[in-house]
């Protein structure tokens, strides 16, 4: 399986050279335009971070319907050395600060390096194991996760703790939760019916795989989730429609 995978995985020479620029070229004007909203305009590290969070799962999503998984793989890589410029770079730079809450001090790096690791495994994992269906996971994860830490930040009332790594203490919220799971349904409603489903079988596979989504959001481990709703998702969608 992982051989078959590795086949059907790594991109050609011809896709690098007709793909790689733009994607390079997308992802430094992405870059640009969430470092302009931090430095000039102080958007605050909960939005920003999550704008560059929907722009990534999304774009990844439209290349792996459109191109298939070797595309998914030079975008993931490109967008890879981005962030990895921006640690290398560090405290103050604006890109760097796109990205690292201050409330993740004194382990901001690690927070940023562990969703990257998480989300490349879950893409991984997704593709390996749930098939077409990976796109799922990478729009639940991509615009349900979007959601939640700018409305908990700006409207979540009721507050509960989630587990955490490194002793870095994090929270969540009830509403932050909720417009997680409604922003998940709506999203894998629509990305099914784009690959052609029947909207029966949409509506009932969204609102699954939305509310499991949410469900195994609102418990992962602060920095695990990118892994674990992408797999949630994914894997709901294949078992109720492959």
């Amino acid at each position: 399986m992982l051989q078959q995978f590795l086949e059907r995985a790594i991109p050609s020479w011809e896709l690098i050279w007709q793909l790689g620029p733009f994607i390079f070229g997308y992802v430094l004007v992405v870059a640009l335009l969430v470092s302009h909203l931090k430095k000039q305009h102080r958007v605050r590290t909960a939005y920003t971070r999550k704008i560059f969070h929907f722009l990534i799962f999304s774009t990844a999503s439209i290349f792996q319907v459109k191109y298939g998984l070797p595309a998914v793989i030079l975008f993931g890589s490109i967008v890879s050395l981005f962030v990895l410029y921006a640690v290398f770079k560090g405290d103050h730079f604006p890109f760097y600060e796109v990205m690292a809450r201050q409330s993740d001090r004194p382990h901001r790096t690690l927070f940023i390096l562990i969703p990257l690791i998480t989300t490349a495994l879950g893409g991984v994992l997704s593709n390996l194991f749930f098939l077409k269906f990976a796109f799922i996971g990478y729009l639940v994860g991509g615009w349900g996760d979007a959601v939640g830490e700018p409305v908990g930040s700006r409207w979540g009332k009721h507050r509960y703790q989630v587990p955490s790594l490194l002793g870095v203490k994090a929270t969540r919220s009830l509403e932050g939760s909720g417009a997680v799971a409604f922003v998940s349904i709506v999203v894998a409603f629509l990305g099914l019916y784009f690959i052609g489903y029947p909207l029966s079988n949409c509506l009932k596979t969204a609102v699954v795989c939305g509310l499991g989504g949410a469900a195994i959001e609102s418990v992962s481990n602060h920095g695990l989730d990118n892994l674990t709703m992408q797999l949630t998702a994914a894997g709901l969608a294949y078992w109720l429609l492959a």
